[in-house]
């Protein structure tokens, strides 16, 4: 006679914890995914007849970020219309050789910073550009760049869905 075959219970029970822990991981990886911001940023720059125009998609967590450069030197921007200024870190401050001047207090969202104002000889974002910006220096930010009202009051802003467009006033559309 023929033994009837055992099926041994504690290994499918392991495997299905392992399928289980799998799973687990696999779900909470795409969770955590889901709650990092994504890349968004610069959809299309243009300029056309003395116009400029910047069209950004957002991020996931609903902020713009576009590429830029501050006296030449590339810098991220999170575009920012709550900031008066363009506001930089120390560091990049002083990576970039910018002049110190007279020490401020500014407002953040963790109450008043110490910070020092400086001009920007130029700021661009994508095909936008400005000469002789305002800004300041802020020590508690990162290597992350503020593109404040100093530099945005020279354009119209408009937001259309998840895409923010930054243009010369006299763009058509």
């Amino acid at each position: 006679m023929d033994e009837p075959q055992k099926v041994s219970g504690p290994r499918i029970g392991r495997s299905f914890t392992w399928l289980a822990i799998l799973a687990v991981m696999i779900g909470l990886t795409a969770f955590y995914q889901a709650l990092m911001p994504g890349k968004g940023g610069l959809v299309e720059s243009s300029s056309e007849g003395g116009s400029a125009r910047v069209i950004l998609e957002s991020d996931r967590s609903g902020h713009y970020r576009v590429d830029g450069m501050i006296n030449g030197q590339a810098i991220n921007f999170l575009v920012d219309t709550g900031a008066t200024d363009v506001a930089i870190s120390e560091r990049t401050a002083r990576a970039i050789g910018l002049e110190f001047g007279p020490k401020t207090v500014v407002m953040t969202a963790a109450g008043p910073a110490p910070a020092w104002k400086t001009r920007l000889a130029s700021v661009s974002a994508g095909n936008l550009e400005r000469n002789n910006v305002r800004a300041t220096i802020t020590p508690g930010l990162g290597s992350e760049a503020l593109l404040g009202m100093s530099f945005l009051r020279h354009y119209s802003i408009r937001q259309q869905g998840d895409r923010l467009v930054i243009e010369s006033p006299d763009s058509s559309n």
